[in-house]
């Protein structure tokens, strides 16, 4: 028996939990006016009325305005007052050295807001960072897309985007070199396991409509879905996965979470709501230790023998699922142990259109355990063997799970 799905794996670095909130912005020049403003009078040592130290003091608006114009004098090329200017918010964000927190500039912010509501401009590539290269990795490869037709595969490194090499790029700014106008072309320079040399591909940008739930009937009456990211479209996509298969004759399904990276809080907890019984889903903690529950009522609890599929790339809103789902025991967790993030992000948009996103709280799962660094192990590990997929597209981890729920519908 041969399973073939749309699944293949990647490293996924990054998530979004998308919760946006009005705060106060600073620009430029204006900077520490408005701090003090906000704030209270600043010293010259930095010191606050309160006793922190700020950053936003007379000495440090002294020196940008030193750097500024040694640049102005002596930068060879030509330097932008707004490409300095994001340049300094950037900076900020990356100096606290987590790599979930962000700066968007208003476009950023704006193509984040179109892809979670399920459009944008792309090849229709799911890409993350590869830990041990630093090179974006293609996780999957969407079908019927741009990617799929020019022959990406997942599991490619992208070296080059055009001449711009890639490695060490944080990701927003690697896609970001990928994404473009509807109808150009983009070329990818990739290293593929097993090739001696680069690959080139040109593939064009379309505008795209993010399906991240795919579904369909194996035999005996079991469903099967896959959730490839927790978006805003996320939500009805998997009702209607899942009503379907209920029309089908559904009597056991497989949620096959593998290489989905995360998403929205929001969303995961709205799909959990549809198959977990009453009580917790998940809950947080920020650093003051202030929690915050998101609970199940029960009324549409998952009728049917359940088995999650999971690897070392489901992370986040996919282990915030899995988890409750481990901890309530209404399904079993097949594959190999999962990435381990359990660590909140919240975007709070800013007056002027940008944002940043900070890592806010820990994730709890419903039996309070943090997963972070540590992951959710299976309840059947099964490691997945690369050589029969690429030879068949035998997929031996749905193989094993279409034989524990068989086990568990009899």
């Amino acid at each position: 028996m041969s399973h073939k799905r749309s699944f293949a794996g990647g490293l996924i670095a990054g998530i979004v939990l998308t919760l946006f909130l009005g705060c106060g912005y600073f620009a430029g020049t204006q900077l520490y006016r408005a701090f003090q403003a906000q704030k209270g009078a600043v010293s010259a040592s930095g010191d606050s009325q309160d006793g922190a130290v700020s950053v936003a003091n007379p000495a440090t608006m002294q020196k940008m305005g030193v750097l500024e114009e040694m640049i102005g004098e002596y930068y060879l090329e030509d330097a932008g007052e707004p490409e300095l200017e994001q340049g300094v918010y950037k900076g900020m964000i990356e100096a606290l050295g987590d790599p979930y927190s962000t700066y968007y500039s208003q476009e950023e912010l704006e193509d984040l807001q179109n892809k979670t509501q399920g459009i944008y401009y792309g090849i229709g590539a799911r890409v993350g960072i590869d830990a041990d290269t630093q090179l974006p990795r293609i996780a999957s490869v969407i079908e019927g897309t741009p990617a799929q037709e020019a022959g990406l595969m997942s599991g490619d490194l992208l070296y080059k985007v055009d001449d711009t090499l890639v490695q060490g790029m944080d990701l927003n700014s690697a896609v970001a070199l990928v994404k473009g106008d509807e109808g150009t072309t983009v070329h990818l320079t990739v290293i593929r396991e097993g090739e001696t040399d680069y690959l080139e591909f040109d593939v064009e940008r379309r505008k795209l409509e993010n399906e991240t739930v795919t579904y369909e009937m194996l035999e005996d009456g079991a469903g099967y879905i896959q959730i490839q990211e927790f978006d805003d479209v996320t939500v009805d996509q998997f009702e209607e996965a899942l009503e379907a298969c209920r029309q089908e004759g559904m009597r056991g399904l497989i949620l096959d979470l593998r290489g989905n990276p995360g998403g929205n809080l929001t969303t995961v907890c709205e799909i959990a709501r549809m198959m977990l019984p009453e009580g917790l889903i998940v809950y947080t903690e920020d650093k003051n230790g202030q929690r915050e529950e998101y609970t199940c009522d029960g009324k549409s609890q998952l009728d049917v023998p359940l088995v999650v599929l999971v690897d070392a790339n489901s992370a986040s809103a996919s282990e915030i699922l899995a988890g409750a789902v481990k901890d309530y025991g209404i399904g079993t967790l097949v594959g190999t142990t999962t990435f381990g993030k359990g660590i909140v992000q919240r975007i709070m948009k800013l007056s002027d259109g940008s944002a940043v996103k900070l890592t806010v709280s820990k994730y709890y799962t419903p039996k309070g355990n943090n997963i972070h660094e540590i992951g959710i192990s299976p309840d059947v590990e099964v490691p997945f063997e690369a050589e029969p997929y690429l030879e068949d597209g035998t997929d031996n981890q749905l193989e094993r799970a279409v034989e524990v729920l068989k086990e568990k519908m009899e």
